[in-house]
């Protein structure tokens, strides 16, 4: 079997929410599906997708390592840590559904197994920077959550500066938070407590967006909500900056989102910076990389909790890889959002409240219908293209 060629599909059945898909096409008729969905760099993907083709095309697509060490080292000047591991990413998903389907074979077999007979999900609710939210609207979302069958939450309780055009800067800066601003997000997360009770599970991201000093506040003020996990108090860039906060606050620290492939993971694991890590595998380098990621973080205690708020081919493949993960918490998820999925997809995956059932489909069990998702295709060039929030 050959590779014949790779296709890509910026898709969005929801308004400024482009999803980035990979099809690797082979000369028996099999079909691989990827995902390398990125905030806002869907044009820069499906080019990078076509510069790395001739380097894929002609190969057997068995050869998943290979293929792999290949495009990252082939690219090495450029670091194959973000951009080029996105790229990967793609790849590599869609490379491991033709092995399932070659296999007759669900992936999460062929990675060993499972270790679990379904995959937990936490989901989302709304966070205070988006415009007009308030506190109850909050409230009633994280209601809503729980009765439509989840038990963990995150949120972001952090309103986000504004630039001089009055747009939301989101992670454009490192943002200084001024005790009103952490005073209000105490406000916030102590509704979505009461409204959820002490035994749902919360979780709390910042973004990455600020600097030590308010991170430390926050994660101290934040301290009394008995949270999972802190996400992200500071920029991914700095170690440094990262382990003040972990050694002047008693809050459990999540990282990883936007650190990519294992070689990112080897210092936050030896300094024992983290309590959880969270690898996106559209971004960090596939199902090879998560699968030796997890392995890394497993002799060190630290749990592995798939980042995922993306599109329905990159769940699945977190799901497979979840499946068989020892040192697993949950899997992320917008669970609003899979009616939408459902719009693009067939089959679509199964799931019941806060769980996604295995099935015995081959390779990822799930595939774009080509029937119905012309629609939703939105053109590479386009501004909406660019936009996922």
């Amino acid at each position: 079997m050959k590779i014949t060629d790779i296709k890509t599909y910026i898709v969005s059945p929801i308004p400024g929410s482009p999803w980035v898909f990979v099809e690797v096409e082979t000369d028996e008729g099999i079909t691989g599906l990827g995902e390398c969905t990125d905030y806002r760099s869907g044009p820069m993907l499906v080019a990078g997708i076509e510069a790395v083709k001739a380097m894929v095309v002609g190969e057997d697509p068995a050869h998943i390592e290979e293929i792999w060490q290949r495009i990252f080292r082939q690219y090495s000047s450029l670091s194959g840590r973000g951009f080029i591991s996105h790229l990967i990413s793609g790849i590599d998903i869609a490379l491991w559904d033709i092995r399932g389907q070659v296999l007759g074979q669900p992936i999460y077999k062929l990675l060993g197994g499972p270790v679990r007979d379904r995959v937990p999900l936490y989901t989302h609710i709304q966070d205070q920077w988006y415009d007009g939210v308030t506190i109850d609207d909050a409230v009633a979302a994280a209601k809503q959550t729980l009765a439509d069958g989840h038990d963990a939450i995150k949120t972001d309780p952090f309103k986000w500066q504004r630039s001089l055009t009055g747009e939301f800067t989101g992670a454009d800066r490192v943002e200084y938070l001024s005790p009103r601003a952490i005073g209000e997000a105490i406000d916030w997360m102590d509704a979505v407590r009461e409204a959820v009770g002490p035994e749902t599970e919360l979780m709390v991201d910042a973004h990455g967006r600020f600097d030590v000093a308010s991170a430390i506040a926050a994660g101290r003020a934040l301290e009394h909500v008995n949270l999972i996990w802190y996400e992200e108090p500071v920029p991914p860039e700095s170690f440094k900056a990262l382990r003040q906060v972990r050694e002047s606050t008693d809050i459990p620290i999540c990282m990883g989102e936007r650190h990519f492939t294992r070689y990112d993971y080897v210092p936050m694991l030896e300094e024992r910076l983290v309590d959880f890590i969270m690898p996106d595998i559209s971004w960090t380098g596939g199902i090879s990389e998560m699968m030796r990621i997890a392995s890394l973080a497993e002799p060190f205690y630290v749990r592995i909790s798939p980042h995922d708020a993306l599109g329905p081919v990159s769940i699945m493949a977190g799901f497979h890889c979840s499946m068989t993960i020892p040192n697993f918490y949950r899997l992320e998820c917008l669970h609003t959002r899979f009616p939408d999925f459902a719009k693009i997809m067939d089959p679509m995956f199964e799931y019941e409240g806060k769980w996604i059932n295995p099935t015995d489909r081959p390779g990822l069990g799930v595939a774009l219908n080509h029937e119905t998702f012309d629609e939703f295709l939105v053109d590479p060039a386009s501004e909406h293209a660019r936009a996922f929030r």
